[in-house]
């Protein structure tokens, strides 16, 4: 256990139970921020991927033949 862990420990165990619940609250907040911000830079990632591969975009009719297809060999069992 680091120092620093051991001084939370130390100041949580002087907090009435209410402020510790505060804190947990924090730090679950804290923790949701770092899972947003993983989440983005993989999104980013993902995009930039995505526009390396320099495929031209999809038009609705592009789209719904795409379904089309993949309802298709659902139907015939092809997709399993």
């Amino acid at each position: 256990m680091t120092a620093i862990e051991m001084q939370l420990i130390e100041r949580l165990k002087s907090l009435p139970p209410d402020r510790v619940a505060e804190v947990l609250d924090f730090v679950e907040f804290l923790a949701a921020r770092e899972e947003r911000a993983a989440a983005a830079q993989r999104l980013g990632e993902g995009l930039a991927r995505l526009d390396a591969l320099s495929c031209p975009p999809l038009d609705e009719d592009d789209i719904e033949a795409e379904i089309q297809a993949l309802r298709q060999e659902k139907r015939t069992g092809q997709g399993a």
